[in-house]
């Protein structure tokens, strides 16, 4: 029996779109900035450290601002990258320049799955700081007293099978009772090696007839598949 899900957000909850034409260049346009306010901060200066670390020599302020803009245009999964647009997105949501996007069919099944007494944790390339951010402020209201957890790539990159296998132990639960969602092939292989149960979000194009994952358009669909009854 499913009695817990971990879902995804960009392509499952959220729309790439708001991400990559909203988030992505809101935290580019003023990165530069940020990092010159705040580098002395103690968690930014920690951040800016990890960056150098990642590129594999120390940097420069404005090498360092450059990396990071370049990770941005090439959508790269960098723990430090993520932390540092967290704390950018947290400005612009708290100013209202622009609200969480998230689907209908999502937060109204979330929060009927939450009725019923199912678990509901959040894994994301996004920072856990970022994906609170994002719920907190949804269009759809504050959902994060809906969630029990959040991972990110803390625990390990989302493609790992050994990521999943850490999730398990982190919510103590065994994994057949664990349906992960998103819209990611790659991602979903691995949490079927660590024992879970995926759900395929494919919300646009045609569905196909024989997928690896149970394909669904939406949450409708998933409720119907996995939790109706």
């Amino acid at each position: 029996m499913i009695n817990i899900i971990l879902t995804d957000i960009e392509g499952t909850t959220s729309s790439l779109s708001f991400v990559k034409d909203v988030l992505f260049p809101y935290a580019r346009e003023r990165m530069a900035d940020f990092v010159q306010a705040h580098r002395h901060e103690p968690d930014v200066a920690k951040l800016l450290a990890e960056v150098g670390k990642d590129a594999g020599r120390p940097l420069s302020d404005t090498e360092t601002i450059a990396q990071l803009v370049r990770w941005i245009d090439e959508d790269r999964k960098i723990t430090a990258l993520k932390a540092l647009q967290g704390m950018i997105w947290e400005q612009g949501y708290r100013q209202g320049d622009f609200k969480g996007h998230v689907y209908d069919d999502a937060a109204k099944n979330l929060r009927r799955w939450r009725t019923r007494g199912m678990l509901l944790y959040v894994y994301s390339s996004g920072s856990v700081y970022a994906q609170k951010l994002l719920f907190a402020h949804s269009d759809a209201g504050d959902l994060t007293p809906l969630f029990a957890g959040y991972f990110d790539t803390t625990i390990g990159m989302k493609r790992d099978a050994a990521s999943y296998t850490k999730i398990v132990q982190a919510i103590a639960r065994p994994a057949a009772q664990i349906l992960f969602l998103s819209d990611i092939k790659e991602e979903l292989d691995a949490a079927a090696r660590s024992g879970m149960q995926t759900g395929w979000l494919m919300r646009d194009g045609a569905l196909p007839v024989i997928a690896t994952h149970f394909p669904a358009r939406n949450f409708d669909d998933i409720d119907a598949h996995f939790l109706a009854g």
